[in-house]
Order: structure tokens, then sequence, then C-alpha cells
């Protein structure tokens, strides 16, 4: 089985209610699936699991699709078996990451994304599916034990990457610097995905959804825009 993959840079875009812009995506990927795990853990805004997994549910049911949070499992393999597939929602990465390795969790769900469940990940929960949680731009609140994720794609990502204001009196550093910053000790290609834009991955198939390019950063390389999904599996090292 062929792992399939879709990495959104967000789950709402502006002026639209949580994950509407998403929904035909959702439906075409879940396609034959009823039964969906949703992952809380990264806790937007500190919201609780079960209000989190609330307000997801309710997009989903409107899909026509089951879902039930991880946490009303009290062990968890059973949920992983019960689900045909995954959605880990965004928030703080930090938590996310400390939360599944507490759980044990990294590695079961590895197994189940390798062996065909299909995993929807939307900001932190599509940062995850990279090699580390490096290129985050979260504040970390919590302290994993380590950096690495789930390692599904063979590159980093930048949810809601964000281009320089021209004439901006802003005096921080531009995303662009940061991942710069990044490979000054890592030479992990990084994909910086604009608002509204996804990823699918399907085996080594990709293709890039919406209406934007993506960044592709490069260790010693100029940063590219990149339009093709073929051209995108290449400079990202699917193929």
């Amino acid at each position: 089985m062929s792992t399939h993959l879709l990495l959104a840079s967000t789950s709402t875009v502006y002026g639209s209610p949580y994950l509407s812009y998403l929904k035909e995506d959702i439906t075409r990927f879940f396609q034959g699936k009823s039964k969906i795990v949703f992952i809380p853990y990264a806790r937007p805004g500190g919201v609780s699991w079960e209000d989190y997994t609330a307000a997801a549910s309710e997009v989903f049911s409107s899909l026509g699709l089951e879902m039930k949070g991880i946490h009303e499992w009290p062990e968890k393999t059973e949920a992983l078996k019960w689900a045909d597939g995954f959605f880990t929602g965004g928030g703080n990465t930090f938590v996310l990451l400390k939360t599944l390795q507490e759980e044990g969790l990294i590695p079961l769900l590895k197994d189940q994304i390798k062996a065909g469940k299909p995993y929807l990940g939307t900001s932190a929960g599509s940062n995850i599916a990279g090699q580390t949680i490096s290129t985050t731009n979260d504040m970390p609140i919590v302290y994993p034990h380590s950096f690495d994720a789930l390692q599904m794609v063979p590159f980093n990502i930048n949810p809601h990457y964000l281009d320089p204001i021209e004439g901006s009196t802003h005096m921080g550093e531009t995303r662009e610097t940061r991942i710069n910053e990044f490979h000054c000790f890592n030479d992990l290609p990084v994909a910086g995905l604009r608002e509204g834009t996804a990823l699918e991955i399907h085996g080594e198939e990709l293709s890039i959804i919406g209406e934007h390019s993506v960044r592709v950063f490069r260790a010693g390389k100029k940063p590219v825009e990149v339009s093709s999904s073929p051209e995108l599996t290449q400079v990202l090292g699917l193929r």
C-alpha cells in the first residue's frame, strides 16, 4: 500500500468558516472511507480536546463521515484499528508532538499511514508529516522529547508561509530569513505553503492544491517558486 497524505497550510482561510474551503478535497480524499479519527492535541488557543473534536466532527458529519477524537479511547491502539483515516488539526506544533510522544503514538501512527490509511493535516498537523518540526512558526511553549516528526515525506513544511511585505516597517525577521537560518544547520528542503495551499501526496505522486505556487528552500540555493506538480516532486526529493 502507498501512503496518501493531504497536507494543508491552514484549516481556515480569511472570511470563511472552519474547513469550508477544503470540503470538496476532504470528500474526495476520504472517498470510500467512513470512520475518521481526529487528533486534537495541538489545541489552538488552548481549546479543550473535546471542544476541538466537536468543531471538526460537525464539519465531517456534514460530509457523511463519522469522527471520533483519539482521546476517547483509553487504549489508543483501538482507536487506530477503528479508523479508516486520520485528521490532525492545527494549533501549537510543540504541544502536538509532545503529546503524541507521551502517548507512544508516533511509531503506531506511522505504521497505520504506511499501511495505506489516508492522513489529513492542517497547519501543525501538516508540520508533523515532515522530517522535523524545526520549521514551524509556533512558540516552543512545551518541550518535546525530540523534534523528530512522523517523517512521512523527505522534506520539512512551513505552513502559513508569508511573503515579505514591500515597504513594511516591521523590523523582525521574515519567514525566508528564519528558513535560511534553519539551513545553516540542516540540509532538508522546506516547502513554504501559503494560505489556501495544500500538497497531496499519493506514493511518489504529488499534486499542488490551490491557486498559489509553493516556495521551496534548499540549503545553499536561492529559493524557487514552483507551480508545477512534476517539478515540485523533483525538487522536494520525492523521486
